[in-house]
Parts: C-alpha cells; structure tokens; sequence
C-alpha cells in the first residue's frame, strides 16, 4: 500500500495540530490561585476590613491613611493580599460608593452607615 504526498502533509498536519492544542490546553489556569484577591469573596473581606478600620478610626482617615492602617491590621492577611496597594483600595471605594449611593467621602461612610 502506498501513501502519496497528500496522505502524509494531512497526516503531519493533524499530529501537529494536536500537539498545538494540548500545549495551549496545558498553559490555560484550570484552577483559582491561592492568592487571588479578586474573588467575591476576597472582595467583601476587604470591604468588612475596611469597614472595621474606618469605625476604629471614627472616619477621621485620608485615602493613604486607610490603607496602612488597614495594612496594619491584626485581620490582614498580608501573604494573600499581596498585590493589595493604593489604586486597588481606591477602586474598592468607589463600588463601595456605588453601592451606598448616598455617601461619597470616608468621613460620610463613618456618618451615614457605620453610626446607625
């Protein structure tokens, strides 16, 4: 039996194509990192951290002041919020303002939502 030209450009095409889709499939995150702050759940217990710091400290924290103090925490969990810097608290702010429409500031989170 004899294979001509085409048989076997098909053939080296399909063992090829199959080994360039196993080494995607391989190199693809199948599975949460240990550190990823980014979950839901991550989330809310920054925000709950937050919330805490800012009731400790009567409202009375800057934007810098709120992140070290929260970074100074006995609840922060240092190894897991590593990447955990000013721009990620500024964003965690403001959906925390979009959720709470009727408070803008730290000081105002303080007054309207922690003192009732």
């Amino acid at each position: 039996m004899e294979f001509d030209t085409s048989f076997w450009m098909m053939f080296a095409f399909i063992i090829f194509m199959i080994l360039g889709v196993w080494k995607i499939w391989t190199f693809l995150p199948t599975r949460q990192l240990e550190d990823d702050d980014t979950t839901e759940a991550s989330q809310e217990e920054l925000i709950a951290l937050m919330l805490d710091t800012i009731k400790v400290h009567q409202g009375n924290l800057t934007e810098d002041a709120l992140l070290l103090a929260m970074q100074k925490s006995d609840k922060f969990n240092a190894k897991h919020y590593w990447r955990f810097n000013l721009n990620k608290l500024k964003q965690l702010l403001q959906k925390f303002y979009i959720q709470h429409s009727n408070v803008s500031t730290i000081k105002e989170i303080y007054k309207e939502i922690l003192c009732k």
